[in-house]
């Protein structure tokens, strides 16, 4: 039996719910609208935004794209989410990453309005999860791998977890997901990072594994005991010179040495990455919903 954690299957069945509540709200009248606004000509947020405008038409949500020049000053942006804001057509609004330099990530995360941020990135709706309210909107990865989980139907009351990485993207609201008071939740939660001492023997400890770290292949199969479930979430380019490019992308898991070992293992890319997109077209619905 193969120990590899579908993340494309799962997705589809999110999809597939997100789309039956999509004609649930055409037949109250309602379209859920989502905005895009990108910054500038980075090749890998222009795809990203592709592939995200894609499903949601094949869903039936009505998307959008603001792209604006790399020079567009923060004032700028944040008046433009203002009116974003305002438009009871939009019911979720995403800012691409990555940013210009000059433009700070927190002033526009803030900006967006809190009922309107389907990436989960307001402080408001950050302030909701670390508190356990689950009225605010969760980030689209960490919940992604947190329904991977549950739908893989991995053990998590009780189990051990560790984060490698305390992104605020990532690591921080992950461990908040998992060591909450709930019923797919009560993990024990330890988060490593460049500080940490003995990263290893955290590791050899852990139920679950969620590598999150920005390291190529930092998680060695010397770093986990037999059976541990491992989700990995690096997104890293190397250098190939058998590629066409030059390089290729790998996770934060060495994924040949580890497989073997793992109980449950994401493949890197098939794992995580489609349910970012699942999660994030599940929040658009939701703030439809609650409009």
């Amino acid at each position: 039996m193969s120990n590899l954690i579908d993340g494309k299957s799962i997705a589809l069945q999110i999809h597939e719910e997100t789309r039956n509540r999509v004609t649930a709200l055409a037949h109250r009248g309602i379209i859920p609208g989502l905005v895009f606004v990108r910054v500038g000509q980075d090749p890998a947020s222009l795809a990203y935004v592709g592939m995200k405008e894609r499903k949601s038409r094949e869903l039936g949500i009505r998307s959008t794209t603001h792209v604006l020049v790399e020079s567009t000053t923060q004032d700028e942006l944040v008046t433009l989410l203002n009116r974003l804001n305002t438009d009871p057509e939009v019911h979720g609004i995403l800012v691409q990453a990555p940013l210009p330099p000059h433009i700070d990530p927190a002033v526009i995360y803030a900006s967006v309005d809190p009922s309107k941020d389907v990436d989960g990135f307001h402080p408001v709706n950050v302030g909701r999860l670390m508190l356990g309210d689950t009225g605010g909107f969760l980030p689209c990865t960490p919940a992604g791998v947190h329904q991977l989980l549950i739908r893989t139907g991995v053990q998590l009351p009780g189990a051990e977890v560790v984060i490698l990485g305390r992104g605020n993207i990532v690591g921080k609201p992950m461990a908040a997901i998992l060591f909450q008071k709930a019923t797919n939740a009560n993990c024990t939660v330890t988060v490593c990072h460049s500080g940490t001492r003995e990263t290893t023997e955290h590791c050899r400890r852990a139920d679950i594994i969620i590598a999150a770290i920005g390291v190529p292949r930092f998680l060695r199969a010397d770093m986990i005991r037999p059976g541990t479930v491992v989700i990995d979430v690096g997104v890293n380019r190397i250098a190939d010179a058998t590629t066409s490019t030059g390089s290729r992308l790998v996770g934060d898991v060495d994924f040949e040495e580890v497989q073997p070992k793992a109980g449950w293992i994401t493949p890197n890319p098939g794992g995580v990455g489609p349910m970012t997109i699942a999660m994030l077209l599940s929040n658009t619905v939701r703030a439809a919903e609650q409009k």
